[in-house]
């Protein structure tokens, strides 16, 4: 009976974390155990702007300076896998058409490590047929948005993927603190 208490309030502080309004008779917040001595969300969201064409990534950076953010850019498919690695963002705003590696074949690799497959990707594409965007889907793009890109838009898309990140992050905590409990049970 404790037990499912515990995984009931638990699960009550994550809906309030991801702006569900718990009922006024629950707790908004319970301590969580921390999976790491650092928790993702110790350090700023990291955004990466994936474009092959400069003023584009300029106009979506310039677009992101009112998010609470680090952004990085990478200037075409290889450099983004690469910047993937060394700056290990939550969100990648990625451009379909790119030299060296389509923005559907760097969505795919990445999708497809368990490394990386965590990563939130927003495809940002001039393509604007179906077929491509069920192509974006295939690759496993987390979501898209058709160029020109409003502003407004894309400021609420990103903030949104962070949000979702960040619980991602809390139901694997919750996840792990609930295996540790099981293991901590005497047999019956």
């Amino acid at each position: 009976k404790r037990f499912n208490l515990s995984v009931e309030t638990a699960s009550l502080t994550l809906l309030a974390k991801a702006g569900v309004p718990c009922p006024p008779d629950r707790p908004q917040e319970i301590p969580m155990p921390q999976a790491s001595s650092q928790p993702a969300t110790a350090r700023r969201p990291r955004v990466l702007i994936a474009d092959d064409n400069e003023p584009n990534r300029e106009l979506l950076e310039a677009y992101l300076a009112e998010v609470d953010c680090e952004i990085a850019t990478a200037v075409d498919g290889a450099d983004t896998l690469d910047k993937v690695v060394s700056f290990g963002p939550d969100v990648i705003l990625l451009d379909v058409m790119m030299p060296k590696l389509s923005g559907f074949e760097v969505c795919q690799r990445l999708k497809g490590d368990p490394a990386t497959s965590p990563v939130m990707i927003l495809m940002v594409t001039a393509l604007g047929e179906l077929g491509d965007i069920e192509r974006a889907v295939e690759a496993g793009t987390d979501d898209f948005l058709s160029k020109p890109v409003n502003r407004v838009e894309l400021v609420k898309r990103v903030e949104n993927m962070l949000k979702l990140r960040h619980v991602s992050d809390e139901l694997e905590r919750l996840r792990s603190y609930i295996s540790t409990m099981d293991d901590d049970q005497p047999p019956r």
